[in-house]
């Protein structure tokens, strides 16, 4: 009675580690669908061409050849270079708050190399922000970005803050995406 007991313990051993293997060999199998392609530049351009002839994208282009438009338009390129190579810029606290409206989270105003700009850091999680809420207005501020945008509704460029020094102090650092480049 009791070899009867040890096979069928050995036998319903194998068959629950063979199905766990099985299992795992099927979910370790590479994805049968083709991962997506990128669209090509023409693909591209036809949608860009039919986002221009939308309402907004008729609103986008009037808005571009005003001068309103074009002045944040050479805000957001006179600081391109810097922002593509993440240097250091040297900023002037103009504002401690956004312009009304904006929706674009914590923020303060700066002046860079004589222009304004909206130094942005997006919506609050766990009190990140503490530190940069003791700035003041003409605070010398050195700060690094990795994108500048730019929105009609925003009559200046859009700074989006990574990187903040003031006397030789790191006030705020942006923390790197997880799970990404």
């Amino acid at each position: 009675m009791m070899k009867k007991v040890m096979y069928l313990l050995i036998l319903l051993l194998v068959v629950v580690s063979g199905l766990v293997f099985a299992n795992r060999e099927i979910k370790s199998e590479p994805s049968k669908k083709p991962a997506p392609k990128p669209p090509t530049a023409a693909e591209m351009n036809a949608g860009l061409k039919q986002w221009e002839a939308t309402p907004e994208g008729i609103k986008f282009k009037k808005w571009e050849a005003a001068p309103e438009g074009k002045k944040v338009l050479d805000g957001a390129a006179k600081i391109r270079r810097q922002i593509n190579a993440v240097t250091n810029m040297e900023a002037v606290v103009t504002a401690l708050s956004l312009p009304p409206g904006s929706r674009l989270g914590f923020g303060v105003m700066v002046r860079i190399d004589g222009d304004d700009y909206i130094l942005s850091f997006g919506l609050e999680t766990a009190n990140e922000f503490q530190q940069l809420r003791s700035l003041k207005v003409n605070d010398k501020l050195i700060i690094r970005s990795h994108s500048v945008s730019y929105a009609p509704k925003y009559a200046y460029p859009i700074v989006q803050g990574d990187y903040v020094e003031r006397d030789r102090k790191i006030m705020y650092k942006r923390a790197p995406r997880k799970g990404g480049c």
